[in-house]
């Protein structure tokens, strides 16, 4: 199976240099807007089997146009939602860099912990035993290899990356994951398969098919079966 892990357009928080965390209402703004759009011709023609979505208004309003062409509805999991900040919610990153927490959450984000929030390592937890789940659950529906998507923010999408990685979640600042960008995992009986990270180019097609089925016994080297 392979999820397509894409964050949420532009939001008015993202402009306005906040942490949005969970508050209510967080909206797309105009960029966002168009770059939602823009998803149906960036991944509307992929055999797309299912959406699942961050319950925030701001992933609502991203799959949104992409629902409504490929006619799925998309199911909703607290899982995949923001990082609880707790008491950092709302507040400018101008001033959150000063708190000496921030330095914890660049240099060992395993050991950060928000104010009246959620550790990180619990996000990564959280998101990455939802994707697996959601995973196992359309592979037997469909019968093997097929994509979908998970509509997240993006310390979610760079959690979970990190895990398909290999590496420390303390190593997962070294990911970026844009507005609207759409980062690709294989997930295999072996190990997951990081096939795009933070893509934002106008069309992703490439490795976004089913791989060729190996006979019993026989070695994929070097992780490929080109």
């Amino acid at each position: 199976m392979t999820v397509l892990l894409v964050r949420h357009g532009r939001s008015t928080s993202n402009t306005a240099h906040t942490l949005a965390g969970r508050s209510a209402g967080v909206d797309l703004d105009d960029r966002g807007r168009e770059q939602a759009d823009a998803l149906v011709e960036r991944i509307g023609t992929l055999p797309i089997r299912a959406i699942v979505r961050s319950p925030l208004l701001r992933c609502e309003r991203t799959v949104a146009p992409l629902a409504t062409a490929l006619q799925l509805e998309p199911v909703v999991d607290e899982r995949i939602s923001e990082v609880d900040y707790g008491a950092w919610t709302g507040r400018k990153l101008g001033e959150l860099v000063k708190e000496p927490l921030w330095a914890v959450v660049q240099q060992q984000p395993s050991a950060a912990v928000f104010p009246d929030g959620e550790g990180l390592a619990a996000v990564q937890a959280r998101a990455v035993a939802a994707v697996r789940e959601h995973d196992r659950r359309l592979a037997d529906e469909h019968g093997g290899d097929a994509l979908w998507i998970a509509c997240t923010h993006g310390d979610v999408i760079k959690a979970v990356l990190a895990d398909a990685l290999g590496t420390h979640l303390d190593s997962f600042q070294r990911i970026n994951a844009d507005p609207a960008s759409v980062s690709v995992i294989r997930y295999t009986a072996l190990r997951p398969f990081v096939i795009h990270v933070n893509h934002t180019g106008p069309a992703l097609n490439s490795a976004l098919v089913a791989p060729e089925k190996v006979p019993p016994g026989d070695a994929v080297v070097g992780g490929s079966t080109d």
